[in-house]
């Protein structure tokens, strides 16, 4: 008979962990499983803050990148940007603390948005080669800071173990990141390094890109344009989507007096007039204090909200690509016979989280060589992996294709392009590859596709009339000389002639002109 303990004995070993120690021995969780994807993880999370802070700073993005080989699954990733650098105090937040950063906790747009990213990579690094990250930034005063920095995993917090000023004498801003990494691999597949950096200068165009492959080969993927996008600005939810426990949550932590003032200033679309009306169809007092709200009366507002009609939520806070930029992006990496692209209305999703869906559909060329080829993106920030178990996978398998004229995805020349804009981007874990599934954006992409799907679908009826004419005119071209000669011996013509006749009344007649592209 098994031996019975107490709950003292059960939980005498209890205690807790600091985020870093999880993270350590669940690194799958944050996109370190795999010798590839690892490699490529690292690189994401030094692409990623890279460009937020070149843009953050408005300063057109020229970024270095550079992976040399060590030894056997053994890599060293260097990573250069020329943003405006980060302050000595920070440093160890930055690069040795999970959960920490200055995009964590604002409502705004950005590709890192956990506050895990590179300090994610220097826990790698760490506790597969023993090493600390090589750490080079100034913010453009007259030293350059050079040291080196560790993650504390029990405590979390990040530690500086070597530092030293250097005289910036060339007045550089910015900063490069060092560091190693074991049992990592690099090669050229669709989840590498290299793909990673391809698909990133196709979603930003602004961004100028150098890398260095461990053999020594420079790639550049040169900017295609000079114009900044525009900088998203922290914004308020939206009331749609807004459940009681969100309701909750904000009138705590809101520093509003009472729910009058609280919703007409924490939230966007809420007037003085809206507010009257989500008084009288709640039966709420708008003068009740935001610290008293009971879960009762948080229901009766959210229905309220459910029942005004609130203008659509502002764009600004948004910095979607574009579908020209999309276009360009799309025409000049693949030069497709057909090209389709829609960035969507702003809408919202579970919290009133704002969101904005855009949409690229090439045809032909150099798309989809091998089948369908989709190309997944959150806030212009590549997702190479877990393309099985994400969202915006469902959307375009729940698509009827063949309604559109395309028969075989696995063999059709066809490339999805989707982007998904928002504050908070729903990934389904902390490596951030796949969006989890959320109605509101799901239909969303299903409605842009379908409507891609519709002009595609003008597209192949064309080329299929076109190519009917063409066959019916080279059929009946087929029977010119002998009908010329037949015509000739009954009306003692020149043979000659009369087929040079026949063939022109025929070509004439089923001349096509070039089946144009949709635009809209």
């Amino acid at each position: 008979m098994p031996e019975v303990k107490n709950a003292d004995e059960l939980f005498k070993d209890f205690k807790a962990q600091s985020v870093s120690e999880f993270f350590k021995k669940n690194a799958a969780m944050l996109g370190y499983t795999g010798k590839i994807r690892s490699l490529t993880t690292i690189v994401h999370e030094g692409i990623t803050n890279a460009l937020d802070a070149c843009e953050e700073a408005g300063i057109l993005p020229d970024l270095y990148v550079k992976i040399d080989e060590l030894g056997q699954e053994h890599y060293k990733v260097t990573i250069e940007d020329n943003a405006s650098g980060i302050p000595l105090v920070y440093i160890p937040q930055v690069f040795g603390r999970m959960l920490a950063g200055s995009k964590a906790h604002r409502n705004v747009q950005s590709r890192g948005q956990q506050g895990i990213g590179v300090s994610g990579a220097v826990m790698f690094s760490q506790v597969t080669t023993g090493k600390s990250t090589k750490v080079l930034t100034s913010t453009g005063n007259k030293y350059i800071f050079k040291g080196r920095v560790q993650l504390n995993v029990k405590q979390n917090v990040g530690e500086i173990v070597e530092k030293e000023k250097i005289q910036n004498k060339w007045k550089w801003t910015g900063t490069i990141i060092s560091l190693e990494a074991k049992r990592v691999l690099y090669n050229k597949s669709r989840y590498s390094p290299f793909n990673y950096l391809r698909m990133t200068s196709i979603a930003n165009p602004h961004a100028r890109i150098t890398f260095i492959e461990p053999d020594g080969t420079r790639i550049v993927f040169d900017r295609g344009t000079d114009i900044m996008p525009k900088p998203p600005q922290p914004i308020k939810p939206h009331p749609y989507g807004i459940t009681p426990d969100d309701l909750i949550t904000m009138s705590e932590n809101s520093s509003k007096a009472n729910l009058s003032q609280f919703l007409e200033k924490d939230f966007v679309r809420i007037s003085s007039g809206k507010v009257a009306e989500i008084g009288r169809q709640s039966g709420i007092s708008m003068k009740t204090s935001t610290k008293r709200l009971s879960w009762g009366d948080a229901e009766k507002i959210v229905n309220a909200f459910n029942n005004i009609k609130f203008f659509a939520p502002p764009t600004g806070g948004l910095c979607p690509i574009g579908g020209d930029e999309i276009r360009k992006g799309l025409e000049t990496t693949l030069v497709p016979e057909f090209c389709y692209t829609i960035t969507r209305p702003p809408q919202t999703y579970h919290g009133g989280i704002l969101f904005i869906a855009e949409v690229g559909i090439a045809y032909g060329g150099n798309a989809g060589r091998q089948g369908i080829e989709i190309i997944r993106y959150a806030n212009r920030a590549p997702l190479i992996f877990d393309q099985g178990g994400c969202g915006i996978t469902e959307a375009i398998k729940s698509i009827d294709w063949k309604r559109y004229g395309i028969r075989d995805l696995e063999k059709v020349p066809l490339t999805i392009f989707i982007n998904i804009v928002s504050t908070h981007v729903p990934y389904t874990s902390a490596g951030k590859q796949a969006i989890a599934y959320k109605e509101e954006i799901y239909n969303e992409i299903r409605n842009a596709l379908m409507d891609g799907g519709r002009a595609l679908s003008r597209h192949l009826a064309g080329k299929r009339r076109l190519y009917e004419k063409k066959s019916k005119m080279n059929t009946l071209l087929k029977y010119v000389p002998e009908t010329a000669a037949a015509l000739a011996h009954l009306t003692t013509g020149d043979k000659a002639r009369i087929e040079e006749k026949l063939a022109s009344i025929i070509t004439e007649k089923y001349v096509v002109p070039e089946v144009e592209e949709e635009d809209e």
